[in-house]
């Protein structure tokens, strides 16, 4: 799996309208990251450019899929040999660089990452992404990723995520006895409704990415149960 994200463009260009063409000029005036009006014209721009690479990758046969959120783009490749998927994430690469080069944006590569899935047993050492030849840096795949809120690990065990979570929500707990005050504490009642409403909505955010038919629960099961034991304490 790769993707990259925040495609910049240039600080100078040229305005195009039918057959009018205007000279090069500088571009001081942007649209910030946080603007309402960021996600419509990175949409508006960026659809014509995956309209075209998706055509381009179905000419060449090139077996990627692509997924978009925002500003962020994914590409995946499926297959039982890391090295073929890296030389399908090679070809991909080197068409979209060359087609975002044509419409003037280029590609940040700080935040540009590769990740692998297997489901081998034993340790898994996936190979680099070399992107020299193209005149681009090497990847190097990580060890967990962070993507829309979700925490993704080599082997899909989830167990980073599961941490992550369960100590955010002790936190949460240790912090609900603040809410009282010198003259009254909370009651029993409101101790477990903020327990349902607070506490139990963080540990379970997107529970269903690891709860699910024949899916290894004993791990998360165990952590639900010292953090059920801790509310009630």
């Amino acid at each position: 799996m790769f993707f990259f994200k925040n495609c910049l463009i240039g600080r100078k260009t040229t305005y195009l309208w039918n057959n009018f063409s205007s000279p090069l000029c500088n571009v001081d005036i942007d649209v910030g990251q946080g603007s309402a009006l960021s996600p419509i014209l990175s949409a508006l721009y960026l659809s014509l450019i995956v309209y075209i690479l998706e055509k381009q990758l179905n000419s060449l046969k090139i077996p990627i899929s692509i997924l978009s959120f925002f500003d962020n783009r994914l590409f995946i490749s499926q297959h039982k040999s890391i090295s073929v998927s890296n030389v399908n994430i090679f070809c991909s690469y080197n068409i979209v660089s060359t087609l975002l080069t044509k419409f003037s944006l280029v590609i940040e590569h700080s935040k540009t990452k590769v990740f692998h899935f297997s489901r081998s047993q034993g340790n898994f050492d996936p190979p680099h992404l070399d992107l020299i030849w193209l005149g681009d840096p090497v990847f190097y795949p990580n060890d967990t990723w962070y993507y829309l809120g979700f925490f993704f690990d080599r082997k899909l065990s989830f167990r980073h995520y599961i941490n992550f979570y369960s100590n955010k929500v002790i936190s949460t707990i240790k912090y609900m006895k603040m809410l009282g005050n010198l003259t009254r504490e909370l009651n029993s009642l409101q101790k477990q409704q903020l327990n349902r409403c607070c506490a139990l909505l963080i540990v379970l955010y997107g529970f269903q990415v690891w709860y699910y038919n024949k899916a290894q629960l004993d791990y998360p099961l165990k952590i639900l149960r010292k953090l059920q034991q801790r509310a009630i304490l």
